[in-house]
């Protein structure tokens, strides 16, 4: 039986009629972070799910609350988050009593933690992120979030012990810079890794053509074939 609050779907990620006071909630008292649960991002890429099942098992077998003496999470924890959120809304947003349930909290909570990350983690893969791992032929992997306030870099290609550092931007993100600022930008943060890792930083930039995103500065994946290369 369809379900009232529900609007429509973008595969598995379902679409809430009152999402915006549903993400509110779960964002305004925590109910998404990791230490409650866990970093789905994080969790998700380890998995390489190729199908929601996999990601479903994956997660509800690995995940814990990131925070001291943190619980493993299972799927009565996560309705507990719904049936939080609700009582939360129930007792803040009155206005709106009326046509809230704790059944489409519960379905929020699990849409918001499971299917939502699995749609997003599917589009990143196959787009540049997916695109660019498909044409070199090597393992890429999500760069802890350090590597990007210090170094300008969000992936890496690991090569024996050395790393090259992968930053992947839209075309527009490279001209919001005076030119002389962005190369002075690059040079020294790109030099701090080089120096600790031993290889180069690189930025990949995206472009969208129709409704897909593709490389479009081609050339940058000839100079990251000849790092791995010198690094060999």
């Amino acid at each position: 039986m369809a379900k009232e609050w529900i609007k429509g779907e973008e595969g598995k990620n379902l679409k809430f009629k009152r999402e915006t006071l549903l993400n509110y909630g779960m964002n305004h008292w925590g109910l998404n972070k990791a230490y409650s649960v866990d970093g789905t991002s994080e969790l998700i890429r380890k998995c390489s799910p190729k199908s929601f099942v996999e990601w479903d098992d994956y997660y509800f077998k690995n995940a814990k609350q990131k925070k001291k003496n943190g619980i493993k999470i299972t799927r009565e924890y996560i309705s507990g988050l719904g049936r939080k959120l609700y009582i939360k809304l129930s007792e803040v947003v009155q206005n709106e009593l009326g046509s809230i349930t704790e059944e489409e909290c519960i379905d929020y909570a699990y849409n918001l933690v499971l299917n939502r990350t699995y749609e997003g983690y599917m589009g990143e893969i196959q787009t540049i992120y997916g695109q660019l791992e498909k044409i070199i032929g090597v393992k890429i992997q999500p760069a802890p979030g350090i590597w990007d306030r210090t170094f300008n870099v969000d992936f890496y290609i690991q090569v024996n012990e050395k790393y090259i550092g992968l930053q992947i931007k839209p075309l527009s993100f490279g001209t919001t810079f005076d030119q002389y600022k962005w190369d002075e930008i690059q040079e020294i943060t790109h030099k701090k890794f080089t120096k600790k890792f031993g290889g180069k930083v690189f930025y990949v930039f995206s472009i969208k053509k129709g409704n897909k995103k593709v490389i479009d500065n081609f050339d940058v994946i000839t100079d990251i074939q000849q790092e791995i290369k010198r690094l060999t």
